[in-house]
């Protein structure tokens, strides 16, 4: 009876506080200062949260976000099963905080020998949650205030993002598209640098580079040339480069991916952002790299340990395994690294001619799983809205995917806001997919061609 008295009692008197006007004095506590950090203003909106939602809910055929509809190979999805099941218990457990010993020991093996030189797995490999991770730990490990970070164009667009929210400053230097000859389609190659105009963004400021090869959106794969020029002035300037190079192994046409880590000067200067998302088709899997010499990653694992500080143990050893196979393979028929740009090259001559038959002008890409078109021939089907802000790239990839059941992505989300207009005609596209999704995307352009044509 005490103690049901006593609660009775507290109750009471809780009902009278808030009677007495304590809930008047809970809305007037309401927080009016600012709490969004200033690092996050202009950031907040995001192409993939949009794009993605709109693919979800319109979308018949998804050739938008750069991921694979097909499974990772089956010696991959066999290692984490053996993982998950087998009498190991510690692989359900946190294993060493910057990389799971047997995945970075066989990534540094593996790598030392296309770099010609001898990795320390403890000190120069980094295991990270994704190549994400790894670019953000650069950025934030690299870059103060006042520092300019310089920034190829077309780029993946969590760059400048992440330039910004270290305090740093993006500079951009454009690709710059040259006519192919003789009435031919155009190619990622045909999108070049400038000399005079890259080496003009480099000055005291400049604190790095990044470089992605094979690039995402164009699938230009940098030659040895363009690579020198950039080494050489990196080398000038005493500039680091964030070389991403996640879709090293998917390169077409017998095109060669150079690492810029392995020309003269580079190795002491240079991260190299790694991949198993897209180098094994798992990228749901989230394991990724970084590698350098262990004056820079000593940085970044630092800004690793404050943030993520553990990845996957389990899915760190299946990838480990991968890769064991792979280095027993290597440059062998049976090896995945030689299958997959077999068959991603097959897909994207296909994809080349299903939309160049539809009156898309594809670009094609000498790697990745990308492929950009122009929409010019299509701008009747949306005509231009006065005094939009919205570039016609996105209102035309949001008409498509609403009104014809096909998701792509928007060029303009690839550059920075001045340049925008440079690239309001272009739409990328995936093809990283079954053999089914491309036909049916195949069906949805000839008919929309018929449309047109009728």
């Amino acid at each position: 009876m005490l103690r049901r008295a006593g609660l009775s009692l507290r109750h009471f008197l809780l009902e009278r506080k808030s009677n007495a006007g304590y809930s008047s004095y809970s809305s007037e506590a309401k927080m009016s200062r600012p709490v969004q950090a200033r690092r996050l203003e202009g950031i907040d909106k995001n192409i993939w949260v949009e794009f993605v939602k709109l693919a979800d809910t319109y979308a018949t055929v998804n050739l938008g976000q750069g991921f694979p509809n097909f499974p990772p190979p089956d010696f991959l999805k066999e290692a984490f099963a053996r993982a998950l099941g087998g009498e190991d218990h510690a692989l359900h457990q946190y294993t060493r905080a910057f990389g799971h010993p047997p995945l970075v020991k066989i990534l540094a093996q593996f790598f030392g020998k296309l770099l010609g030189r001898e990795l320390d797995p403890m000190t120069d490999v980094m295991v990270t949650v994704g190549a994400y991770q790894a670019l953000f730990c650069c950025f934030q490990a690299f870059v103060d205030e006042g520092d300019e970070v310089i920034v190829i164009e077309p780029f993946f667009d969590c760059y400048e993002t992440m330039v910004k929210m270290a305090g740093g400053t993006p500079v951009f230097v454009p690709l710059r598209a040259k006519a192919p000859k003789d009435g031919k389609l155009m190619s990622s190659a045909d999108w070049q640098l400038d000399p005079a105009e890259l080496a003009s963004k480099f000055n005291k400021r400049t604190k790095a580079i990044v470089l992605n090869s094979p690039n995402n959106p164009l699938g230009k794969v940098f030659s040895r040339g363009e690579l020198q020029l950039i080494a050489d002035l990196c080398v000038k300037h005493d500039v680091l480069c964030i070389s991403d190079e996640v879709y090293e192994w998917l390169v077409y046409d017998g095109k060669e991916h150079i690492r810029i880590a392995s020309l003269q000067g580079m190795w002491d200067r240079t991260v190299i952002v790694g991949s198993a998302g897209k180098t094994f088709s798992a990228t749901g899997w989230k394991v990724g790299w970084a590698m350098g010499p262990n004056r820079l990653l000593q940085h970044l694992r630092t800004v690793h340990q404050n943030s993520v500080y553990h990845c996957a143990t389990a899915a760190q050893e299946a990838v480990a395994q991968g890769f064991q196979r792979e280095f027993t393979l290597y440059g062998k028929p049976d090896s995945y690294f030689v299958q997959l740009p077999k068959e991603l090259q097959q897909k994207r001559d296909w994809l080349v001619q299903s939309l160049d038959a539809a009156g898309m002008k594809p670009i094609v890409p000498e790697g990745t799983y990308f492929l950009v078109a122009d929409i010019s021939a299509f701008k009747s089907d949306v005509p231009d809205v006065p005094n939009s802000d919205e570039s016609y790239d996105s209102r035309f990839a949001k008409w498509m995917v609403k009104n014809k059941g096909l998701a792509a992505i928007p060029l303009s989300a690839f550059c920075c806001e001045a340049h925008k207009s440079n690239y309001n005609h272009l739409i990328r596209f995936c093809f990283a997919k079954e053999e089914a999704t491309l036909k049916a995307a195949n069906e949805i352009l000839q008919k929309w061609k018929q449309e047109k044509t009728s």
